[in-house]
């Protein structure tokens, strides 16, 4: 997501938090063979566990992912025979801490493998540079505009579906649906922006009617004029895009319209804690969600026959509680990926060579993730490039392990 996805387990402020999910290692062997005597594989994961509200809790989902994607590859013989050790940094999701966190930890003597973030999109825009002067590989769940593209970004991949991917899911549902038109209202950031545009571009390809694309600022407090100018276009239904506090904002002005239409909310709603919270705490139940639908992950919602989430959930679970979705455990999957590439590769030494193995899409069917089921990187594009099939469409429900509970709308 370029701004929030965009989105952490130890609950640890202001302060380096190291983690290792090995035994001991000879820290004075190369790693580049393998053979699992030499240096650990070091991974420093990034996250605003010092933040507040929901970008905590992201923060605190997206590290658990990544100790317990840790936990799952070093079962599995770690990456090239190599146990991955795993470094946790508070970043407050500020991007000057960031930046200083990092510089720290690449002249350390423990410089780090492979670095993961925990968003938001500005800890990208802030730290992606540094990773790129230093020739160190990374992933990303807070996409940027330019964060997947390789010429830019040549060893850092995206671990988040692009808005592009995301309008995908949106077209498969309204189609299904039947409805020839449709109105968008999207938020002033730079991911509601790039949403906006990207959802009306597919819609309208679709040949579905956009009547109306409102923005509204993520500052206000009442978006009732904004939806009026939408209502008075009379769609069929109203494609919105909110997160956090603005969510809250939009259902209680479609709420004063008293507007009764089919709304469906993108992947940044459903990460809103309020969605999946009854009352007093959030809306769930209430007549301001009887109409919401919101797109989410296949992962994201509980399947009892889907072993593959299903045993990530029981590994992350064993470590902490999850706090929020699964959408933000994206950095489970880092570390499969990771794995497969330095096998191709023949080395977890050289970040250059192990990026041009994650281009091959042998790799990426190799790799045995979970929150998506398939990456489809290419020497063109560094996102995840996913099809509508990676996604669902579910109405509100409380969370349970970082899923949504299918039949437990709360109504």
């Amino acid at each position: 997501m370029k701004s929030r996805f965009s989105m952490m387990a130890a609950l640890v402020a202001g302060a380096a938090l190291a983690l290792t999910a090995c035994g001991s290692s000879d820290s004075s062997a190369d790693k580049g063979a393998g053979g699992g005597t030499g240096e650990p594989y070091r991974v420093l994961v990034m996250g605003g566990l010092s933040a507040d509200g929901v970008l905590k809790n992201n923060a605190q989902t997206s590290i658990l992912s990544a100790k317990a994607g840790a936990e799952n590859v070093n079962r599995n013989g770690g990456v090239l025979g190599h146990k991955v050790e795993i470094t946790v940094v508070d970043d407050g999701a500020n991007p000057t801490v960031a930046v200083t966190k990092l510089r720290e930890a690449l002249a350390s003597k423990s410089r780090p493998d492979l670095v993961l973030n925990s968003g938001p999109s500005t800890i990208a825009a802030a730290t992606l540079p540094i990773l790129k002067q230093n020739n160190v590989l990374s992933f990303n769940i807070g996409p940027t505009e330019d964060s997947a593209d390789p010429a830019a970004f040549p060893l850092n991949f995206d671990l988040s579906a692009s808005p592009t991917d995301y309008a995908k899911g949106f077209v498969a549902y309204l189609q299904q649906k039947g409805y020839k038109s449709v109105g968008v209202i999207h938020g002033s950031s730079a991911y509601g922006v790039t949403f906006g545009q990207r959802i009306e571009k597919a819609l309208t390809d679709a040949g579905i009617t956009v009547v109306a694309n409102e923005e509204y600022d993520v500052a206000a407090l009442d978006m009732t004029p904004q939806l009026q100018a939408i209502q008075a276009k009379n769609p069929e239904a109203l494609v919105m895009d909110g997160y956090g506090g603005p969510v809250g904002y939009l259902l209680k002005s479609l709420e004063k319209l008293g507007w009764d239409i089919p709304v469906v909310g993108n992947n940044s709603m459903a990460a809103t804690g309020l969605i999946s919270s009854k009352p007093p705490a959030g809306v769930l139940g209430t007549d301001q969600v009887k109409n919401l639908v919101m797109e989410v992950y296949i992962s994201t919602r509980h399947d009892p026959a889907d072993t593959r989430v299903n045993e990530a959930v029981k590994t992350m679970t064993a470590l902490g509680e999850i706090p929020s979705t699964l959408i933000n455990a994206y950095n489970y999957d880092a570390l499969p990926l990771v794995a497969a590439a330095a096998e191709k590769a023949g080395t977890a030494d050289d970040p250059k060579a192990i990026a041009t193995a994650l281009e091959d899409p042998a790799v990426q069917e190799k790799a045995v993730t979970a929150i998506l089921p398939r990456y489809n990187f290419s020497a063109q594009s560094h996102e995840p490039n996913v099809g509508a099939d990676a996604f669902t469409f579910i109405a509100p429900s409380e969370l349970k392990n970082g899923q949504f509970q299918p039949g437990e709308s709360g109504q």
